[in-house]
């Protein structure tokens, strides 16, 4: 059996992460939790049937000794456990955004010696995605697309202390909403090249955007609209590609199955229905840990969407177009994604 513990026990490890497990418990059980909420974690514990509660990392590391760790945490909490984790030899899988800025990304990837760090990217994972990227070469040229995060989040959700801020967070929406969107735009796409962009705090009360447009160019010459937003009433997500031969959409709103894909051409037929889920990934990363493989979603394939939002957020601020070749480590980008330094 896979060893594996849960770090953070708030909204997301109960409504994603637990579900998926459960659906692998052949071959993965839950043996520990961590949060710094000691009666939190008691009481998920308690709820979930989980046999050890801690509120320290290095001491739940030290003692049940996981194969994987699943990181539920706020964002900038990110980098220094999974580092932690992966230095005790511990695999880990990192929710959405999988932290603050390239230089901490990278910083996870240098402590990935025994063991690797995955990203949540569920929706890479349905088969409707699956599908296009199949069938992507047959259905000519990639010329245009439209990658639209619409999503509404009231005054109340800003709340929560961690959110809205650059330190705690990292981003607004476009690092931790259309972050899903944008990386099934890059799964199909391929390497960008260039984004110009603007941001703007148009109603909440953050320090974050609230709002954010950028086009993009790829390699290939296609271009593409992306549009991230939480002040839209009528929620959607909503992506469009269009080849020369072929308009394939996607309309859905936090996950997907084959239904919500439309495409008049003949190619359009996926041989499986799988919807985009935490499940979907975790049993391909539990396949790459059988196998002791780099799993998807770590790596280069790991640091595309933050690669893309640190560019869009550095062209909104700088006022210019970024080029992916610019975000070395001394683009000041590179450290932070308001493009200053954290104390």
């Amino acid at each position: 059996m896979i060893r594996v513990a849960i770090v953070g026990t708030g909204g997301i490890a109960g409504a994603c992460h637990l579900p998926a497990l459960r659906a692998q418990a052949h071959r993965a059980e839950v043996v520990a939790a961590v949060d710094v909420d000691e009666a939190r974690v008691k009481a998920f514990c308690a709820e979930h049937r989980i046999p050890v509660a801690y509120t320290s990392l290095e001491a739940m590391l030290a003692a049940e000794r996981p194969n994987l760790v699943h990181i539920c945490t706020p964002p900038h909490l990110h980098a220094a456990q999974a580092t932690e984790c992966l230095r005790a030899g511990a695999w880990v899988w990192i929710e959405k955004p999988v932290c603050r800025s390239l230089a901490e990304y990278d910083l996870i990837s240098s402590a990935e010696l025994d063991a690797f760090a995955s990203v949540v990217a569920q929706h890479r994972f349905g088969s409707g995605v699956r599908h296009l990227r199949a069938i992507a070469p047959e259905l000519g040229r990639a010329l245009v697309a439209l990658c639209v995060t619409a999503w509404y989040r009231d005054h109340a959700y800003f709340d929560v202390p961690w959110r809205g801020k650059w330190e705690t967070e990292g981003g607004g929406p476009t690092m931790g909403h259309g972050i899903h969107q944008m990386d099934v735009l890059l799964s199909v796409l391929g390497e960008w090249t260039e984004v110009r962009a603007m941001t703007g705090t148009l109603d909440r009360r953050v320090q974050t955007e609230d709002l954010s447009m950028a086009i993009v160019r790829f390699s290939s010459g296609a271009m593409a609209s992306v549009v991230n937003s939480v002040l839209s009433p009528r929620e959607e997500s909503y992506l469009r590609f269009d080849f020369s031969a072929a308009t394939v959409e996607l309309r859905h709103l936090y996950g997907y199955r084959n239904a919500d894909w439309t495409s008049a051409s003949p190619l359009w037929n996926p041989p499986e229905d799988v919807p985009s889920s935490h499940e979907a990934q975790l049993a391909e990363l539990l396949d790459a840990f059988e196998r002791g493989e780099a799993p998807p979603m770590s790596g280069p394939e790991g640091r595309q969407a933050l690669e893309l939002i640190t560019g869009l957020y550095a062209s909104a601020f700088m006022g210019k177009p970024v080029f992916r070749s610019d975000l070395t480590v001394d683009h000041p980008f590179y450290h932070r994604l308001d493009g200053g330094t954290w104390s």
